[in-house]
């Protein structure tokens, strides 16, 4: 069996999002099963030399997009640690040119153009070289016109007459919407594809829909979501074609790849450790204090944060306690970047306060210690389609406090049911988050159960082991 995986990120060699972690791991627990190939732009932040990436002989390609001809060329390597081959598409015009995944401040259409571009481009080289996937695995909108170049521009070609898609929806929130002359840049024929069958939505083009209402299979990445997302308040206006398409979509719990998370051989953190040397996260608790000029108290719990800071992941319940959070008597970290409000926000509290700091920006580095030493984490998400980070959290011992949606309620057990591995709260309000805090701060207090509770989610197995059988018996079902 043959799959031909295509995202806008692959970790890792382009990260933004979670989006990059499964597309960067995934395909490493499918490979014994099936011959992978993945492809993804190339990214102008990409460290060609780091990672061995080179160009194919004999590559050059030219395509005609709105009536101008654009250079391709395929520069490949090997996925870490393993045999599969990732491919990169290059363009002076629409990627190298960038040093972010997804740049800021572009023109709407040129996003558009830049993945209209990208998408073609990859089935066009998949054909150079012969690659006659049995599965397109796409994920998100950025990639959401495969599926639609198969039903149109590609429905006779006996190259892909087998071939099946799989629709992977990592956010909902981002369908990837313009207007339909967009479609005559992607040489589409506007009487097959624009029809509210297809990717008109609302007098125009919807990218993600096309992809729903075109692919053979649609996978949300939880089953939590995949619920949620044929509802109203969760489907983002897309719920009465995901209710349409209802027989095929189908909710895969994310995992993480345990041999890139793990405190017991984590080069990042200050002090190695697992479930048996618990007692050793106390160093990385200590080093994180020190690094963002905190009190370190083994008596006093430490909160941390490592998130995009947009609407979706709960920034604006901080706002609403913020007063009553610089009172407890606990201490916040926050890591990330995103909206200028959200981040003044933070630099405000952070000079502001003597129990909450801010580091606006990523660093990789820093994640990973706070990961390691901080005691709870901090999920207040309006929606999240299933969340890496409390699985992160969990593995390094750190009790996620979670809002209980889409793939935060499927994955942590919440306090006090047995065996429990974190804290939920229902309501989307910062008094309703406020509670689970100081719920989680009693727990503390009670060093057994707080520590029966470390070792319950150290336990947890959120590996690809599981979800990677889901995958194969899909592909196989289709095929």
């Amino acid at each position: 069996m043959k799959v031909l995986f295509a995202a806008a990120e692959v970790a890792p060699f382009s990260k933004a999002g979670g989006l990059a972690d499964v597309v960067g791991s995934l395909p490493k627990y499918l490979e014994k099963n099936a011959e992978i190939a993945i492809f993804t732009p190339l990214h102008g932040l990409i460290d060609v030399n780091k990672y061995g990436i080179k160009e194919l002989e004999n590559s050059e390609m030219w395509l005609t997009f709105g009536g101008m001809g654009h250079k391709f060329r395929l520069f490949m390597c090997k996925l870490p640690d393993t045999n599969i081959n990732v491919f990169f598409v290059h363009n002076d015009w629409y990627f190298s040119c960038f040093k972010d995944v997804y740049p800021k401040w572009l023109d709407p259409k040129y996003e558009h153009e830049r993945y209209i571009a990208f998408s073609l481009a990859t089935m066009e080289y998949a054909k150079l070289l012969n690659f006659r996937a049995d599965v397109i695995h796409a994920n998100d909108w950025h990639t959401a016109m495969i599926p639609v170049y198969l039903h149109s521009n590609y429905r006779y070609d006996e190259f892909w007459k087998n071939t099946k898609t799989v629709f992977e929806i990592h956010n909902l929130a981002y369908q990837g919407v313009w207007f339909e002359d967009v479609l005559d840049f992607a040489n589409m024929r506007k009487d097959i594809v624009y029809n509210e069958f297809g990717v008109e939505h609302y007098g125009k083009v919807n990218w993600m829909k096309g992809a729903i209402n075109y692919s053979d299979k649609v996978i949300a990445v939880s089953p939590n979501y995949s619920r949620e997302i044929l509802t109203g308040e969760f489907g983002e206006g897309m719920d009465y074609t995901l209710r349409m398409n209802q027989h095929k979509v189908v909710g895969i719990l994310n995992g993480i790849d345990y041999d890139v998370f793990n405190p017991k051989k984590d080069k990042l953190i200050v002090k190695n450790y697992d479930v048996k040397s618990i007692k050793n996260k106390e160093e990385n608790k200590k080093a994180l204090c020190e690094k963002f000029g905190l009190k370190y108290n083994p008596e006093r719990p430490l909160y941390a944060m490592v998130s995009r800071l947009v609407g979706q992941k709960g920034i604006d319940l901080i706002r609403q306690v913020e007063g009553e959070l610089k009172n407890l008597d606990a201490d916040f970290i926050f890591l990330g970047s995103g909206d200028k409000d959200y981040e003044n926000l933070l630099i405000w509290l952070s000079n502001n306060s003597s129990n909450i700091r801010a580091y606006i920006g990523y660093c990789a580095e820093l994640a990973n210690l706070i990961y390691a030493g901080s005691d709870f984490y901090l999920m207040p998400s309006k929606f999240e389609p299933c969340g890496l980070s409390q699985l992160i959290a969990m593995r390094y011992g750190t009790l996620p406090v979670v809002r209980a949606t889409g793939g935060l309620e499927d994955t942590v057990v919440g306090y006090p049911l047995a065996d429990s591995t974190g804290f939920k709260f229902w309501g989307y309000d910062g008094w309703s988050m406020l509670d689970a805090i100081r719920c989680s701060i009693d727990v503390y207090k009670d060093k057994y159960t707080f520590n029966a509770m470390r070792k319950s989610a150290m336990d947890a197995d959120f590996s690809w082991k599981k979800s990677t059988k889901e995958y194969l018996q899909l592909y196989k079902d289709l095929t």
